[in-house]
């Protein structure tokens, strides 16, 4: 973020389908009350609709990741993504972030809404709620939704090539990547097509499909359902990409919604528009860093990455190491005007000035509490108050928080990157024949791995090398999304002679090129040993 935009107002982006960090969330939950207030609302509703309390699901025995939710009801993933952009956009705001317009895509526009005061926390979730059931009652309840890494046009021949009516597009996320939905075994017909044409295909981390013309009939039920629940005046502009305007501020909202399920998201058109208006801050208010990625692919012009002025950040997504991506841009955005200050560098440099931030944060989530009401009780004695009660209302006197639990820690994290990210190169090959012939060689030392891996990278994403350290997050960090991370991990294994991967493969898993190093090695040795074998 430069000097000429400290009196610019950020864009907030609510993510949609798989936007959701348990990693992260887990650790915001610890650090800041607004996390408990929100899923506490979310969880009465849950409450009185499934009989149970999300809050046991997402914090009971530590966190728990997007995968794990979609093995279980649909509702509990959907209401996750919900209630961790409302719970980003709480911290943010309670900080005294101001912006300027809010934007939501797919589910994460009903987010939007909610945050600009259209509904209740309550009855947002509601209105997630139901979305989620009817689908789950129609006819695509085994529907599907696949990332393709090709500009829109291009798939709109592929699907006049399959010829199926059910296939549409769903988002038009840029001019790399453009997402379908349909039934499950059309979207596999996708995969098995777009295969041989070099065009990568991965399935997204979704229970169903949405934005499909098939969906009208759910589509206008939901209608009827949201036009049943209370509407407030927005107090913050909402701009849909699915409608391509701002809604009015007390805008009948039952017919735009009902539209979601047929229309397609345009969020790349979107976010240009936004850029044309003058707009050069974005920020990501949800789990990982998927809409962070796509502002910079939509904005990448000329061979290069978004213009140098426009700054992109996160909140609850876990960055290198196991970071959390919020504490980074809280600073960030106080720097430079845009946030109030954090209370607890101050406080360790007053009470413990030997101590890193990072120790005393990791100090301050194990005995803060204690501090204070010891604090408190000796205060109270000191001029003769009440003495060992300490802070009967959980309210935290030293940070101002008001929660019974005390900040946890935030390690120092990088924001995510602004406008270094290459645009998406060409298709690359099809993934290697699940046929190649089992190796009966010892597998190279992995440290040659690296470099080979690393080399293939930075060459196929126009990258410059060093960007690629071991550890560097591919889509947090270089903004690399995950169609194009199936085609790299693909090509990389055609090159060693390794086979493809069953369908249980997980990309999640391999984030950073030291994970995707070990899973090389992992294979090159048992791919030896059988090859040996045999």
């Amino acid at each position: 973020m430069n000097t000429t935009e400290k009196d610019l107002r950020p864009v907030l982006l609510f993510p949609g389908q798989g936007g959701y960090d348990g990693a992260a969330l887990h650790r915001a939950r610890a650090r800041h009350p607004e996390v408990e207030d929100v899923f506490g609302r979310i969880d009465a509703v849950t409450a009185e609709l499934f009989g149970r309390r999300l809050s046991d699901v997402l914090f009971g025995d530590g966190p728990v990741e997007l995968p794990r939710l979609l093995e279980q009801d649909p509702w509990m993933s959907q209401l996750a993504v919900y209630g961790s952009g409302l719970a980003a956009h709480r911290i943010l705001t309670g900080r005294g972030v101001t912006p300027s317009v809010l934007v939501g895509h797919s589910l994460g526009e009903i987010t939007a809404l909610v945050a600009a005061g259209a509904y209740s926390v309550e009855d947002g979730a509601r209105i997630v709620a139901r979305r989620t059931g009817i689908v789950a009652e129609g006819a695509f309840r085994d529907g599907a939704m696949a990332a393709v890494a090709a500009p829109v046009e291009r798939c709109l021949h592929l699907l006049g090539l399959l010829a199926d009516p059910r296939l549409a597009v769903a988002a038009e996320n840029h001019d790399g990547q453009t997402v379908l939905s349909g039934p499950r075994e059309a979207i596999e017909r996708v995969r098995a097509v777009g295969g041989p044409l070099g065009i990568g295909v991965v399935e997204l981390d979704t229970p169903f499909a949405f934005h499909n013309p098939a969906l009208a009939e759910a589509g206008a039920r939901f209608g009827e359902f949201v036009r049943g629940v209370p509407r407030h005046p927005l107090t913050v502009p909402v701009l849909s990409p699915i409608h391509q305007r701002r809604y009015a501020p007390d805008e009948d909202l039952a017919g735009p919604l009902a539209a979601h399920f047929t229309q397609p998201v345009r969020f790349s058109a979107a976010v240009r528009d936004l850029y044309d208006a003058g707009e050069r801050l974005f920020i990501e208010s949800g789990g990982r860093a998927a809409l962070a990625s796509l502002v910079t692919r939509a904005l990448a012009a000329g061979g290069g990455g978004a213009p140098a002025e426009v700054t992109v950040l996160t909140t609850l997504t876990t960055g290198r190491g196991g970071v959390p991506a919020l504490a980074a841009t809280l600073r960030t955005l106080h720097e430079h005007g845009q946030a109030e200050a954090d209370v607890l560098p101050e406080l360790r440099r007053r009470l413990a000035p030997a101590l890193t931030d990072e120790e005393f944060e990791t100090f301050w989530a194990a005995e803060g509490t204690d501090v204070v009401t010891l604090v408190t009780r000796m205060a109270n004695a000191f001029r003769g108050g009440p003495g060992a009660g300490g802070p009967s209302d959980g309210h935290d006197p030293v940070t101002g928080t008001s929660s019974g639990t005390a900040p946890a820690p935030s390690e120092p994290a990088r924001p995510a990157p602004s406008g270094e990210a290459a645009p998406a190169p060409e298709p690359l090959a099809a993934p290697a024949d699940d046929t190649a012939a089992p190796s009966t060689t010892a597998p190279p030392p992995r440290s040659e791995l690296l470099r080979t891996v690393r080399t293939l990278y930075a060459e196929a994403l126009e990258y410059p090398e060093d960007v690629f350290t071991p550890d560097a997050l591919l889509e947090a960090e270089l903004g690399v999304d995950s169609v194009k991370q199936v085609e790299l991990l693909a090509r990389a294994s055609k090159l060693f002679g390794l086979p493809a991967r069953d369908s249980g493969f997980r990309l999640s898993d391999y984030d950073c090129l030291d994970r995707i190093v070990d899973l090389l090695h992992e294979e090159l040795s048992r791919h030896s040993v059988e090859g040996a074998a045999v």
